[in-house]
């Protein structure tokens, strides 16, 4: 545990900011399943409509730091190509 008073609130706030960034993960991660449900059924309507909300959220947690610029840039890569492929 920690002793000093500047170390007791950085502590504090790694565990907010740690719990806040589950939270959103888990919602892309949910987002991201109901995309692959609307894929599995060729629906490229609903399909799009998860896509802008994923990219959406994504772009929010890229400008918060919470994930990386690549790691945002790759997974929306790989979800339109999974729309673009749906077509074919």
């Amino acid at each position: 545990m920690p002793i000093k008073q500047s170390a007791k609130k950085a502590l504090r706030q790694t565990k907010k900011r740690t719990e806040r960034n589950k939270d959103v993960k888990a919602n892309v991660a949910w987002l991201k399943r109901k995309f692959l449900k609307a894929f599995a059924d060729k629906d490229k309507k609903q399909m799009m409509d998860f896509y802008l909300k994923i990219q959406k959220s994504l772009d929010k947690m890229l400008q918060k730091g919470i994930l990386k610029k690549n790691t945002v840039a790759r997974t929306k890569s790989r979800l339109m190509k999974k729309i673009n492929n749906l077509g074919k």
